[in-house]
């Protein structure tokens, strides 16, 4: 395995140093996506692997490869990684965001958790089946994307709309976010894995009243007026909703604690679990966050109308009643416009799959405990979910207790122990090939 591990890191090391920033601006993004690409398909092709290079646009570039199962009737895995990663401010970083340096055991970089560390894994793990000659039991295709970081535009869902066959007969995929250990009691580690995602949208209010002067204030004007629909839609905190995911984490992490979790105080329950429980938080309920504000340009001047934009994320099934919610607080005076969302996707919290994955972890820690959870983000799973494919979160890093690998997502300094890239392929081989 010692092989496999080091290429892991290698690889890994070598994609961080390929700036591949997502600004979302098609402008000033560069070609860095497609020259991770490009070094992921060579990497491929030497080992023997096909591959199929798909550039939309110039710059944004995605690879993809399969390799075949010995089963013709097995479900293919989609194992996919995206390539972009989001901005840096450079100055703000004690290290180089682009230099992959190695200190204190630690590995530094952009992208690091998001999510290079799983697209080197991932090709080492590919390289090791095609170079040891390895069948697995079901298709793998392995899928190096770009634009995740923007919606997965020029990525992901392009591909689902204009190349779907590079995907067919794919029924389960596994990628971002979940996998990392966190404490979970008595010295055990829980590895959480994402069985679910909240839906991803937006809304924008607006209120208008009449432009006037400023020294003849009305409480009917639009500023007024729309601040009372902010601070009550930013202060609202929606029902606790016990999705099957949900209630499998309760259960799990309150038998393992000696603790029964209650909807009435769970925020307050959940914060005794730190970090994780932040995550959990975001999980357990719809939430809307007021993100843009936007009114006025003179401080004499009361202006005609003002707006907000507000950053929504539903439970799966959970779309109606918030979009009633926001309806009902922004209250009467406020229009309000429903932006792009995308749905929520859930996937079956049992299967050969999930039963993979236990088993993984389970040989590399028996005191690891798989714990499925609703992420309340979103990734391409989502855009795959659109095949009729079954989407998971979990790259497997086994991490010390006090390391927060969510909190590195998008963060300064964003980094990884290198042991846990180690782990990491050896527990991905053994998942793909159990799967």
């Amino acid at each position: 395995m010692t092989h496999l591990e080091e290429e892991a890191v290698d690889f890994v090391r070598a994609l961080i140093r390929i700036d591949s920033v997502n600004t979302g601006d098609i402008a000033t993004i560069g070609d860095g996506e497609t020259r991770a690409a490009r070094y992921v398909q060579a990497a491929l092709e030497e080992v023997g692997l096909s591959t199929v290079f798909v550039e939309p646009l110039p710059g944004r570039g995605s690879v993809i490869s399969r390799i075949a199962g010995s089963d013709p009737d097995a479900g293919a895995l989609i194992v996919h990684a995206h390539l972009d990663v989001v901005p840096v401010q450079a100055e703000d970083w004690t290290h180089d965001p682009f230099g992959a340096e190695i200190v204190d055991g630690l590995l530094y970089g952009r992208g690091a958790v998001d999510m290079k560390d799983f697209a080197g894994v991932i090709l080492a793990v590919a390289r090791h089946l095609a170079r040891e000659g390895i069948r697995p039991q079901r298709d793998l295709i392995f899928a190096f994307l770009a634009d995740e970081e923007s919606g997965g535009v020029w990525g992901a869902s392009w591909l689902v709309d204009n190349r779907p066959e590079l995907f067919a007969g794919a029924t389960e995929a596994i990628s971002e976010v979940g996998g990392f250990s966190v404490p979970l009691a008595q010295d055990r580690r829980a590895y959480l894995l994402a069985t679910a995602e909240k839906g991803v949208g937006g809304a924008r209010l607006t209120a208008r009243g009449a432009a006037g002067h400023a020294s003849r204030p009305l409480p009917s004007d639009a500023v007024p007026r729309l601040a009372g629909a902010v601070a009550r839609i930013g202060a609202h905190r929606f029902p606790v909703v016990r999705t099957p995911a949900l209630a499998r984490f309760l259960e799990a992490f309150g038998e393992a604690r000696g603790t029964t979790f209650t909807d009435e105080d769970l925020d307050a329950e959940l914060d005794e679990l730190g970090f994780v429980g932040r995550v959990i938080g975001a999980a357990a309920r719809n939430t809307a966050a007021p993100t843009v504000l936007d009114a006025g340009g003179k401080i004499n001047i009361i202006p005609g109308d003002a707006s907000a934009l507000l950053d929504l994320r539903s439970l799966p099934e959970g779309a109606d009643a918030l979009r009633d919610g926001i309806i009902d607080l922004a209250g009467d005076g406020v229009e309000v416009e429903w932006l792009r969302m995308i749905p929520p996707i859930a996937a079956p919290l049992e299967g050969p799959l999930v039963d993979a994955v236990t088993a993984a972890i389970a040989a590399e820690d028996p005191e690891g405990v798989v714990v499925p959870y609703l992420l309340p983000a979103s990734t391409d799973n989502k855009h795959f979910s659109r095949l009729g494919v079954h989407g998971y979160g979990f790259v497997p890093l086994r991490v010390p207790d006090d390391f927060d690998v969510y909190g590195q997502f998008h963060a300064v300094d964003e980094c990884v122990p290198v042991e846990s890239l180690r782990f990491s392929a050896r527990v991905t081989l053994d998942i793909v090939l159990r799967a």
